[in-house]
């Protein structure tokens, strides 16, 4: 007889058949999609993965100079390698990024919804400074009132001002643990009655799901869970769904001395599960979207107990 536990009562997706599935789709099957719009690629080469991600960026913001135009970004924090390409090719080609107006997913919170100070060693904004804005030259930097970043103050307009822009060329991204795009978490899913009300949320203070909690502390606070913020500020479905073009990137593995890939299954679930509430990251595939894969997190999901 098959031993097939129930799935643990905190995951929000409880559709075991679907996981069984979607676990079941191999390294070989995994780009292959029903819709011409969401368009799956596997990129094997970890330096390439950036550099392909980079280049994404620039061309854009290449392209919208040339069209005379705002570029309108919308920018995760993770992964991050790409940002250091992107502005070393900013400046090496001397691009103007003065059209460049930028809006980030989200930044963490306090358990009284209060952002983190960009001074705190872990806030998004001092990555993001960090990662790209300051590595741009300041003659080629966009204007600090082109940068934006959620908090506590601007969030209940932060969709606002995304679509006051004519929405986002292009909103980038990746995958968390229980799905989430942004901080939009797995959770939330329980509070809509529709996909359609679902799609039209916007941006606000969430709670973290204990995954994503897990998930924070191994990649980014090493290992301490104690030190993860309970709540973030986050964009929302309406914010993603408005942007003209997705292009979203999984390169969740565990480590460069392992094999071993925490998103394999979650990329799947999301690519090719059901378009579901508890999956955040399934709306996805009802846009125009490019969904990059590193070669390690495109492996077979299997049991390994070496």
């Amino acid at each position: 007889m098959a031993f097939m536990p129930a799935l643990s009562k905190f995951i929000d997706f409880q559709d075991a058949e679907e996981c069984a599935r979607v676990r079941a789709i191999t390294r070989e099957e995994i780009t292959n999609h029903p819709s011409p719009d969401f368009q799956i690629r596997v990129v094997e080469d970890t330096a390439e993965f950036y550099g392909s991600f980079a280049t994404d960026i620039v061309t854009r913001i290449v392209q919208a100079r040339d069209e005379n135009r705002e570029c309108v970004l919308i920018l995760p924090v993770g992964p991050v390698p790409q940002y250091a390409v992107a502005a070393e090719i900013i400046n090496r080609l001397g691009i103007d990024c003065s059209h460049l107006v930028t809006f980030n997913m989200d930044e963490y919170a306090d358990e009284d919804g209060i952002t983190a100070p960009a001074e705190w060693e872990g806030s998004f904004a001092t990555a993001m400074w960090a990662g790209l804005f300051g590595r741009i030259d300041e003659a080629l930097r966009p204007p600090d009132e082109n940068i934006h970043f959620p908090d506590s103050d601007n969030i209940g307009d932060y969709s606002q001002m995304i679509a006051d822009t004519g929405g986002a060329d292009c909103c980038y991204g990746g995958i968390g643990w229980c799905g989430h795009i942004a901080f939009w978490e797995s959770s939330l899913g329980h509070e809509f009655d529709s996909m359609d009300e679902y799609k039209a949320a916007t941006a606000r203070i969430v709670e973290l799901t204990p995954m994503t909690i897990m998930q924070n502390a191994l990649h980014s606070f090493g290992g301490d869970w104690s030190w993860v913020p309970p709540k973030a500020a986050t964009i929302a479905p309406a914010d993603i769904m408005g942007a003209r073009h997705r292009s979203f990137w999984l390169d969740g593995m565990c480590g460069p001395a392992t094999p071993m890939s925490w998103q394999r299954f979650i990329a799947r679930l999301v690519a090719h599960g059901p378009v579901s509430k508890f999956v955040p990251g399934s709306i996805l595939q009802d846009a125009r979207t490019d969904y990059t894969i590193l070669g390690g997190v495109a492996d077979n999901v299997e049991i390994d107990m070496s």
